[in-house]
């Protein structure tokens, strides 16, 4: 089966970025032959396995001047919110992908599209291309953006509920999706996700530190990842001086980054910042650190968690919707720890009044955890990219038929 791949944005640096490059890895492992069309800038080089072809879109040039789309307001790089794009900026952006992505189909001729994210891209080649199967992958930020942003939403809600199928993280977004697009609850199949075992596992080489507790937060360096909280919180643990935060990631706001850093030179233990990592450099990292802490005001379904419990970590995360049931059910002997999150405004903006509380119930849990037991090694194992890409071949080679999802 021959699968085109397509994101509006880099096919790294975020989540959903990783995912996609992950799944060309496993797809290729099962020698599917692929071509890939993705935002980028120029001088960059994108990266995938040899053989795959690779479309990119190049934001920052004549053809399209302004950075790379982002799906959520804040990213690791230079970006454009979606709902910052005026008339001229759209139909630069969908003259871009239309050029790449015709070219694609033409020089590769897909037997099936796969579209990340439900948003624009996905509406434009579903319109483009209504004779080719064409599915969808949820991330959350696309949802998130659909509910808070007005740009192209009347028809992006038209489009989205003519793909073939669409792909969900977990349970509660797969009921989000058939809300927000006025879809069956067989249109839309949850899949879960998957992690890279010949990266994230328990390295004997790497060593912990007896003497202190070391926390690790990796993503994005933002207010609505929770980093605002999370460094607020170390005032509320009882044994600061047994305890270190490392960050890993970048930002793309400068302002957040500079406010990120005064925090930490206030904060009762060492913070160190790593700067964004490698999966190899994350990895090892992990090795070396206890307790994993995602306090994120929004996430998908986070791959970094599954991650972080391959390398021998604890984690705590905020209990956001359809996380712990999803976690539960794929790995019941995990020892996550979930957080009640403040009450929110917008889908994702914490109420300032909610936040002590919030902190302080965070600061427990990462105490909480350094106690708890570890997570079961051999059920992390098994849910690697591999099997991820062997379920969505056998529904998109329609093995199995989509009326009876």
């Amino acid at each position: 089966m021959r699968i085109l791949s397509i994101t509006a944005q880099k096919p790294d640096s975020t989540g959903s970025g990783v995912f996609l490059t992950e799944l060309v890895k496993g797809f290729r492992e099962l020698d599917c032959p692929q071509a890939v069309v993705c935002g980028t800038v120029a001088g960059e080089e994108v990266s995938f396995p040899e053989g795959v072809m690779v479309f990119p879109v190049c934001y920052q040039t004549e053809e399209l001047p302004f950075p790379v789309c982002g799906m959520s307001d804040e990213m690791p790089y230079e970006s454009t919110r979606y709902r910052d794009l005026d008339g001229k900026m759209t139909q630069q952006l969908r003259q871009a992908f239309c050029a790449r992505i015709a070219e694609a189909v033409e020089d590769f001729l897909p037997d099936v599209i796969l579209c990340h994210h439900l948003y624009f891209i996905a509406s434009l080649v579903r319109q483009m291309y209504p004779r080719i199967p064409v599915y969808g992958q949820c991330h959350g930020s696309d949802l998130r953006q659909i509910e808070t942003n007005p740009w192209q939403r009347q028809w992006i809600k038209e489009q989205i509920p003519k793909l073939d199928g669409i792909f969900a993280l977990h349970e509660v977004q797969k009921e989000r999706i058939c809300q927000i697009f006025d879809l069956p609850a067989h249109r839309v199949r949850v899949m879960g996700t998957g992690y890279n075992s010949n990266v994230f596992f328990q390295n004997q080489s790497l060593a912990r530190n007896p003497e202190k507790t070391r926390y690790l937060f990796a993503g994005k360096l933002s207010e609505k990842k929770g980093v605002y909280s999370l460094l607020r919180c170390l005032r509320y643990l009882k044994q600061p001086e047994r305890s270190e935060l490392y960050l890993a990631g970048g930002c793309g706001s400068e302002e957040e980054l500079e406010k990120v850093h005064k925090m930490a030179e206030t904060c009762p233990c060492p913070v160190t910042f790593l700067g964004k990592l490698d999966q190899a450099a994350l990895a090892a990292q992990m090795n070396q650190c206890d307790v994993f802490v995602l306090p994120s005001f929004y996430e998908g379904l986070p791959l970094v968690l599954i991650e972080a419990m391959a390398c021998g970590m604890r984690t705590v995360c905020t209990d956001l919707p359809g996380i712990q049931p999803w976690l539960a059910q794929a790995l019941p002997d995990s020892g996550a720890i979930f957080v009640t999150p403040p009450a929110f405004r917008n889908a994702d903006e914490p109420i300032p009044e909610e936040l002590p509380a919030f902190e302080m119930r965070l600061a427990a849990a990462m105490e909480a955890a350094a106690r708890t037991h570890l997570p079961d090694g051999e059920q992390v194992a098994r849910l690697s990219w591999g099997a991820l890409c062997r379920r969505l071949m056998t529904i998109m080679d329609h093995q199995e038929d989509i009326s009876c999802w």
